[in-house]
């Protein structure tokens, strides 16, 4: 493994396939330090993140490089710090918020399609940096009812910086020891991107405690500044400051990253895909009949949403995931030592032919069966992850991503540009097409 660091930085993904071709589902490397243990089963995968995840911290170098930016948010802590925050988030992601959700993302999608209609017909735009800002406006709306348009270039510059600087040291064999704490070039870079993500989340808080905070409001951002003993009502604080700022740092990179790259991906596979792009189109065609999609269309986008699905299969956002063993254990009949690290990787998962007929074909069809969400039921397919360390904002992601979706393209095309390459993906925190996207949105009419 170690002669491989340089793949391994180079291409992740296509480093793990090559590994389990050569090696088979579950590879042991003897690393000098720590065991490693590839784990590429749908029953070893589960075991780990369902039925035995008490015994599976993230006490792992990717999550420790990503709380450098995140700190003990929700993608990174454990234990008692992690069932804490998560009580105080989960109400702001109960279903009564969806119709929110739908109103503020129809809205940004609504700027989005402004965006493409500002240059010429049929001429290309970076489809990804487009929608990464919309994905930010998204966010400040929905989770701090804020308005985040003027800060969204330097929001996402700022992700995109810190995120590169994450994985470079989570593939990196020196970032764990005293050389990954010098003050390199890297380092700099990532003090720079997290003090953007400081100023910006302190601007919003500030702007949010300028108002009365009464127990009645019902955003995110309110709810955890109540927490932190901040509203009218006196009450004793069970989160800081400083956690307040690392939930908000979180929500910005997740929130946003997940449901663009969702999108980007899935408009990618429609260009490459007149089929599906008819089949969708007609669903749409019935159900809007030109207009705008709201909440109670997305019952009746069942096309539309296994469209999303199947992105996620190919795409899925948390492509690696990463655990360590707190105690002995064993998977698949492999004996696992305590302080292992697991990995576990939704993009082999989803890829295996051992699992899906035909896995490389982009078809919406596999998750026709029955209704949405009936991807959630096929043991290799984990997009969010599962069991309690499930993504928290799982079912607004794809609430978001149907309704980006349908209103983009409820009366347009999509097309990439003649003679494009076809992109090649980018492994950070999630998966990213390496130097834009451009695709064009033309008319269906």
């Amino acid at each position: 493994m170690i002669t491989g660091v340089p793949a391994i930085m180079r291409n992740p993904p296509a480093w793990l396939e090559r590994t389990v071709a050569r090696h088979g589902d579950l590879v042991a490397f003897p690393m000098p330090s720590t065991p490693v243990l590839l784990v590429n089963t749908p029953a070893g995968a589960r075991h780990v993140l369902q039925r035995n995840h008490r015994n599976y911290t993230k006490a792992t170098i990717q999550y420790g490089s990503l709380s450098l930016v995140t700190g003990s948010g929700l993608l990174t802590s454990d234990g008692e710090v992690w069932r804490r925050h998560r009580r105080t988030l989960q109400p702001a992601f109960h279903h009564g918020g969806l119709e929110q959700v739908a109103a503020s993302t129809v809205e940004a999608a609504e700027q989005l399609r402004a965006a493409w209609d500002q240059v010429p017909a049929y001429t290309p735009i970076d489809a990804e940096a487009a929608i990464m800002r919309a994905m930010i406006t998204v966010v400040g709306k929905t989770l701090f009812a804020d308005d985040l348009a003027d800060a969204g270039e330097d929001l996402v510059h700022a992700v995109e910086r810190a995120t590169r600087q994450v994985i470079a040291r989570a593939t990196s064999p020196l970032a764990a020891g005293p050389l990954g704490r010098l003050p390199t070039r890297s380092a700099r870079r990532m003090r720079s991107a997290v003090a953007t993500l400081d100023r910006t989340t302190a601007a919003i808080v500030d702007r949010r405690l300028s108002q009365p905070l009464t127990s009645s409001d019902p955003d995110l951002l309110s709810m955890l500044l109540r927490a932190a003993g901040h509203g009218q009502e006196p009450q004793e604080p069970w989160m800081s400051d400083q956690e307040v700022r690392d939930e908000l740092v979180t929500l910005v990179i997740a929130g946003h990253e997940t449901v663009a790259s969702s999108l980007v991906w899935t408009l990618h596979l429609l260009a490459g895909s007149p089929g599906v792009q008819e089949r969708l189109y007609a669903e749409l065609d019935q159900v809007l009949a030109g207009e705008r999609p709201q909440w109670q269309h997305v019952p009746q986008l069942t096309y539309t949403r296994a469209v999303i699905d199947e992105a996620l299969r190919l795409f899925p956002p948390a492509w690696v995931i990463t655990r360590r063993s707190s105690g002995p254990d064993t998977i698949d009949g492999v004996e696992v030592p305590a302080g292992t690290l697991v990995i576990v990787s939704p993009w082999l998962l989803h890829r295996s032919a051992k699992s899906w007929p035909d896995p490389l074909r982009f078809d919406p069809g596999r998750f026709l069966g029955a209704g949405p969400g009936e991807g959630d039921r096929h043991p290799s397919y984990l997009p969010f992850g599962a069991g309690p360390r499930l993504c928290i904002g799982r079912d607004f992601a794809l609430l978001e991503s149907v309704l980006l979706l349908a209103s983009l393209l409820r009366d347009r095309a999509v097309r990439r540009p003649a003679g494009a390459r076809e992109p090649v993906v980018e492994a950070l925190v999630t998966l990213r097409p390496k130097n834009g996207l451009p695709l064009a949105l033309i008319p269906r009419r």
